[in-house]
């Protein structure tokens, strides 16, 4: 198993995406500490599912805008087990509403949820990583970063992940730290509920591969990123939509 004995924080582990991502990196050996929001009842299934493939895993509920908090949690999983190999930041929130509709308040809970949370568990992880000269940080962002096509605080909130992602790079390659992103289109999740039926419509028929991505196809690719394969990717960000960016 690739990652025996690493340990890996992953934001949002609660979620469809983020629980998958935890399952992937267990499966190959990793111990587990997610974070959730108020999920709990989610945020343990994915432990004991983890448990039950004789893995190691532990959840707890952390305010990802307080950064004292974040660091809190950083640091208790390092006092726990050592260290800390891993971060995955795979926390997200949407609020709907076209750009004449848009309440600031809309705007900056997704800004901060999507941006300002995953800057504090980087900034939270880096001196770990600093001192123990080595990391992997995976940021889920997504394809409409790109784009502009999609709900406008969504789209600025992943473009920031994007850049975060690649200024982190520059900033922790020196101590031997990956930095990289996964930008999926639209993800086969009950999320989808949530989304506007014509922009399902839309992703489908742009998808080359004519389907949507599972979690678990997603979570592939972070796995890779956090394994040995990858130590020489960095300041990437990696579409995972069907070859949607084509059409």
């Amino acid at each position: 198993m690739e990652l025996k004995d690493k340990v890996a924080i992953v934001s949002g582990g609660s979620g469809e995406l983020g629980g998958a991502i935890c399952m992937r990196l267990a499966m190959n050996g990793a111990r587990i500490a997610l974070s959730y929001r108020d999920d709990e009842k989610e945020a343990q299934e994915v432990v004991e599912a983890i448990e039950a493939l004789s893995g190691t895993a532990l959840a707890e509920a952390v305010d990802i805008l307080n950064y004292e908090e974040v660091s809190e949690f950083v640091l208790k999983v390092v006092g726990k087990w050592g260290r800390l190999d891993i971060l995955v930041n795979a926390v997200g929130a949407k609020d709907q509403a076209t750009l004449f509709d848009m309440t600031s308040q809309q705007f900056e809970h997704v800004m901060d949820v999507n941006l300002k949370g995953y800057f504090n568990y980087i900034r939270a992880a880096a001196p770990v990583f600093r001192e123990q000269r080595g990391g992997k940080v995976v940021n889920v962002s997504s394809l409409v970063s790109g784009e502009g096509e999609g709900v406008l605080n969504d789209i600025v909130a992943k473009a920031g992940i994007n850049g975060l992602t690649m200024a982190a790079a520059r900033e922790l390659g020196p101590y031997d730290v990956n930095v990289n992103a996964v930008a999926p289109g639209l993800v086969d999740t009950r999320a989808l509920k949530e989304i506007p039926a014509k922009q399902v419509d839309r992703a489908l028929a742009r998808s080359v591969l004519g389907r949507l991505a599972k979690p678990e196809e997603v979570a592939d690719v972070v796995y890779f990123l956090c394994s040995p394969r990858a130590r020489h990717i960095t300041g990437e960000i990696i579409r995972v939509d069907g070859g949607q960016h084509l059409n």
